[in-house]
């Protein structure tokens, strides 16, 4: 009869670490990612004319600070790079990576990167990218939309093949995750209680909801502002969310033109995680 090995306590104490970090990074730049898609997508109805402000320009670079409970955990970064064209139109280019820290990278690794195209009028996605690299898995995710057939279509390709989603259909106005969130910038809060917007990932077309809830002076790391304190609907998110019966979802934007996010906080089943403003870049800093 053979004795199955037994691991020494190090071992398992190493593994659960490992375990317990992988959860808690992909657990944070997830709800980074749900912050984004559920605010911009509940942020208003589709714009009318004249209703776009300028609350962002190309070189605005914004970084925050992740943390699980105490615990810093990485950085993400929102990025307006220049203009581009597509398609014969002049279109915004806009990214968010997130990156672990070095402590964290010792037990799980995270490098991901989205980038998002719009036209400048802000009425529409043209093109959505998502670039995951998480301990040893990469993928490469796709989102193309056709206006003229009124639909979006996902291809995922990674080591392991390609999956080609067959087009789904979208209303019109939709945005896509990252597009939506600098879309929903340029609307005036103040004139709504409870707000909405179509989003897509190119596998679910839904529309969010999301409530003002009250004005709040908060400080971060960059600084104190006044802002207005958004409460984003979670009955139509999966995942660590849906395991949480507690869950819930905050994020604070400035009350100026700008909206600028400053603070996001979260409560799922492992444990608080937040990410703070710690520096701006290419626009004017206004602080209480």
């Amino acid at each position: 009869m053979q004795i199955a090995h037994i691991p020494s306590m190090k071992r398992i104490h190493r593994i659960g670490l490992r375990l317990a970090a992988r959860r808690v990074i992909i657990t944070g730049v997830g709800i980074l990612w749900v912050v984004l898609c559920l605010t911009g997508m509940a942020i208003g109805d589709l714009a009318a004319p004249g209703k776009i402000r300028e609350a962002f320009k190309p070189g605005e670079r914004l970084t925050f600070a992740l943390k699980w409970t105490i615990i810093p955990a990485g950085e993400a970064v929102l990025q307006v790079l220049p203009l581009e064209h597509m398609a014969g139109r002049t279109t915004y280019h806009f990214v968010l990576t997130a990156k672990s820290n070095a402590f964290v990278d010792a037990f799980y690794m995270v490098r991901d990167r989205i980038d998002a195209w719009a036209d400048t009028n802000l009425t529409q996605s043209l093109l959505y990218r998502k670039k995951q690299h998480e301990g040893n898995s990469r993928r490469d995710i796709t989102v193309t939309f056709d206006w003229d057939a009124m639909t979006a279509q996902y291809i995922n390709r990674s080591e392991n093949g390609s999956e080609v989603r067959k087009p789904i259909p979208v209303a019109p106005g939709t945005f896509d995750p990252l597009s939506i969130f600098y879309w929903s910038r340029t609307v005036d809060f103040a004139t709504e209680n409870r707000i909405n917007r179509p989003v897509t990932d190119g596998k679910k077309h839904i529309t969010g909801v999301a409530d003002i809830i009250r004005r709040e002076t908060i400080t971060v790391p960059a600084g104190t502002f006044d802002t207005f304190l958004i409460e984003p609907d979670l009955s139509h998110v999966g995942g660590v969310f849906e395991k949480s019966p507690d869950a819930g979802l905050q994020l604070w934007v400035t009350t100026d033109h700008r909206h600028l996010p400053i603070k996001l906080a979260s409560k799922v089943i492992v444990g608080k995680f937040t990410g703070e403003l710690v520096s701006i870049k290419g626009t004017v800093l206004t602080t209480h």
